[in-house]
């Protein structure tokens, strides 16, 4: 089987994270954002990845190359030349899926985070017969999304309806669809629209069938929703009760450490904390709902929530980082500055505190 995962725009929703690296390179708990898509296709048979892309090709396929070896799946790129919609990428890279063998094919938005359960998707798909199937996941307020309206025994799809004012269903489309080759017969090469001009026309055919999602879901292509979803798969990790997470009585809630991470005496982490390699934690700092990612230091008695702190930073003593504070890459905060919300560029030295949301450049 192959899969094409849509890596698309400049992911300028995650800056300054993505001013260093493409937005599916930015790490989520301690890995690349799609090597979770990757390792998930993988593990049910995919043995060859596309990538539709439009922005720093060559930076994502040499990242790419060392985990290709390591997975022994392939791995390459359908570059656009201009943006192409959510369907256009997949016309473009229509040679690339095709093969001959009948066989569906899997799409995935790059910002999606879940348990991706594609096996029982495959065997959803083989059993209704149609053309294509949808992952869906219900939602609270389904008034902000697209909604999926659909048969509740079969999942055979009956309309779409954009950001309903009454309420017509709660389930909305979740980014992972599994398609017949034929599908590629109904998209043109031009920038175009699965969910409103693809996916419609298969429908009103009866051969749309949508599979409710089990497990948690999130798109994580902005900072409150990348904290959400980090929260959302650190639980899924405890109730798999994964051994990847940490123990010990300076840990609090769900937390992941990488092995090569410093953690020094007196600290307090979780819940909902990620810490990449080569990081060092001096002693009695205090860590809540954060990212902080490979090669960062943060020095004695600081405190850190809601906050997601870039590559090689370093954050100073008695410091207070909360409420969406986003460090780009090698940014450096003095002691006992406090940022409230504060975003900051990349290569950067902060001396004084930022008291409310702002970027500083």
């Amino acid at each position: 089987m192959k899969a094409l995962i849509l890596v698309g725009g400049f992911g300028t929703r995650l800056r300054p994270l993505t001013l260093s690296v493409p937005k599916p390179l930015v790490d989520f708990a301690n890995k690349p954002m799609i090597l979770h898509q990757i390792e998930a296709l993988k593990a049910i048979g995919v043995t060859e990845v596309v990538l539709a892309i439009n922005y720093q090709p060559e930076v994502m396929l040499n990242f790419l190359k060392e985990f290709e070896k390591k997975l022994g799946i392939k791995i390459t790129c359908s570059q656009e030349t201009e943006p192409l919609g959510t369907a256009g990428p997949i016309a473009l890279a229509r040679d690339k899926l095709i093969d001959g063998s009948g066989e569906p094919f899997f799409v995935l938005n790059s910002d999606v985070i879940s348990e991706y359960p594609l096996k029982e998707m495959v065997n959803f798909h083989k059993g209704h017969g149609g053309e294509a199937s949808i992952m869906v996941t219900k939602v609270d307020e389904p008034s902000k999304y697209g909604v999926v309206v659909m048969e509740e025994t079969t999942g055979k799809v009956k309309k779409f309806v954009e950001k309903p004012q009454i309420f017509v269903g709660n389930k909305i489309n979740a980014g992972i669809y599994l398609l017949n080759p034929s599908v590629l017969n109904r998209i043109e090469l031009r920038p175009t629209s699965i969910e409103k001009e693809v996916f419609p026309k298969i429908a009103a055919e009866n051969k749309l069938y949508a599979m409710v999602l089990p497990g948690f879901w999130m798109d994580i292509g902005q900072p409150k929703d990348y904290i959400t979803g980090l929260r959302m798969y650190l639980e899924s990790l405890r109730k798999k009760s994964s051994a990847k997470l940490s123990t010990g009585s300076h840990f609090v809630g769900n937390v992941l450490v990488d092995e090569s991470a410093v953690i020094g005496d007196g600290c307090l982490v979780g819940p909902d904390v990620a810490i990449g390699p080569g990081c060092i934690i001096e002693s009695g700092v205090r860590l809540s709902r954060c990212t902080i990612m490979r090669g960062v230091r943060i020095k004695k008695h600081t405190c850190v929530s809601n906050s997601i702190i870039g590559w090689h930073s370093t954050v100073g003593k008695w410091a207070r980082l909360e409420n969406m504070t986003i460090l780009g890459e090698d940014v450096h905060l003095g002691d006992e500055v406090y940022s409230n919300g504060g975003v900051v560029l990349p290569h950067k030295e902060i001396k004084s505190s930022i008291l409310k949301p702002e970027i500083v450049m």
